[in-house]
């Protein structure tokens, strides 16, 4: 098995840096507060947690180790990262907006 290089150091240092960010809007946005929460508070937390999923699957899914004849994990790794981000800016534009 080789060493990962490229875009597998990309994609695990992208997706470590975006769940930072993830839970740095969560703490800001004000998770924490003692008010009640409302449907849509419990909507931006279930959406920015899928996002800190995906994130989180994407160094274990791109560094997977697959036989040298199988092609690399990289476009499933990329998918998810995707799906990250997507739901993570969802559920900080719902915040916004809402």
């Amino acid at each position: 098995m080789r060493a990962p290089a490229g875009s597998v150091v990309g994609l695990c240092s992208a997706s470590a840096t975006l769940c930072a960010m993830g839970m740095a809007f969560l703490a800001y946005w004000g998770v924490h507060e003692a008010t009640p929460w409302r449907a849509v508070d419990v909507l931006i937390v279930l959406l920015a947690f899928t996002g800190f999923a995906a994130l989180a699957s994407v160094p274990w899914i791109v560094t997977t180790p697959v036989p040298e004849e199988s092609a690399e994990r990289v476009g499933a790794a990329r998918r998810a990262f995707a799906l990250g981000i997507a739901a993570i800016w969802l559920a900080a534009v719902l915040a916004l907006v809402l």
